[in-house]
């Protein structure tokens, strides 16, 4: 007798996958899509992680998971060898000696309604939500408003509240007394969208991976006031979409048949390369910063 309910494929995942988040939507620049794996080959576990690290790999190894999910890709810049003498060889190889697929939603999920912005714009709570900016014929990044005003000071106790903690918290650039309600948001990197942020008018903007001189730019252009700024680390404001991917694949297959047979998580592993920090200012925003001079 015929299976009734037999395993998905791997070819009805990552239709489905592409469905949610086309490949065309990626930049250009981008390697987004099936990066290793058979398109016949049964999928009966999934697993979601930000990166493909070498540890996931393992995870997804472990656990028995037929594919692994990824925001980041494996293979970005041209690779001339998959020897495992180097990270991106032994990562390969693992990957097919294990028979696990992976599938890559990178800025095509960054773009994505509900993409990494918006979840991220959700999880603070922002209302009458609007794009950012765009790239090309797609919305990138959010803008919303909170249920009410707070202080910098207060928005930042948020921000910690709602995302994964990390080994060197969040940077907030600002007067902690200062109010704020329209709050800018870009998961991921976000120093090139400062023009984009103050000609949306708010008076926050959350993202990751802040450089030096970009933000002493953006703060003298401020003169001190708005829009003030906050590094809340890439892993942590990228990871949240991992849910929320998760969800949405599920939704896309409960009429394929096997859908019912599938088991899907979120890795438990933090990608975030950071591990710990030392001589921070421990100064709490809502106390007079310490005196400084040298040494008499």
């Amino acid at each position: 007798m015929d299976d009734p309910d037999p395993a998905l494929s791997l070819r009805d995942v990552v239709a489905a996958l592409e469905s949610l988040y086309p490949l065309g939507d990626a930049a250009e620049w981008d390697r987004v899509g099936l990066v290793t794996g058979d398109l016949d080959q049964p999928v009966r576990r999934i697993l979601f992680a930000l990166d493909p690290t070498l540890a996931v790999i393992d995870e997804a190894r472990e656990w028995g998971a037929d594919l692994l999910v990824t925001h980041h890709p494996l293979l970005l810049r041209g690779v001339h060898s998959v020897a495992t003498s180097s990270a991106k060889g032994a990562s390969v190889t693992a990957l097919v000696r294990a028979g696990v697929a992976l599938w890559v939603g990178h800025t095509n999920a960054d773009v994505a309604v509900p993409g990494v912005s918006t979840v991220l714009a959700d999880a603070l709570g922002l209302g009458e939500q609007r794009p950012l900016s765009s790239e090309g014929a797609h919305a990138i990044g959010r803008v919303g408003e909170l249920a009410s005003a707070m202080t910098l000071a207060e928005f930042a106790d948020l921000v910690v509240s709602v995302l994964p903690a990390t080994a060197g918290g969040i940077r907030v650039s600002g007067d902690p007394q200062g109010l704020v309600s329209t709050v800018a948001v870009m998961g991921g990197s976000g120093d090139d969208r400062f023009d984009d942020v103050r000609a949306s008018g708010a008076d926050v903007y959350v993202t990751a991976d802040l450089r030096h001189h970009p933000v002493l730019e953006a703060r003298e252009e401020a003169r001190g006031g708005p829009p003030y700024l906050v590094d809340a680390g890439h892993w942590a404001t990228e990871s949240l979409w991992l849910v929320s991917g998760r969800e949405r694949l599920l939704s896309a297959l409960e009429h394929v048949p096997g859908a019912t047979r599938v088991e899907t998580r979120v890795s438990a592993i933090r990608t975030e390369p950071w591990t710990f920090v030392v001589g921070a200012n421990a100064a709490r925003a809502d106390r007079a910063a310490p005196e400084t001079g040298g040494v008499s």
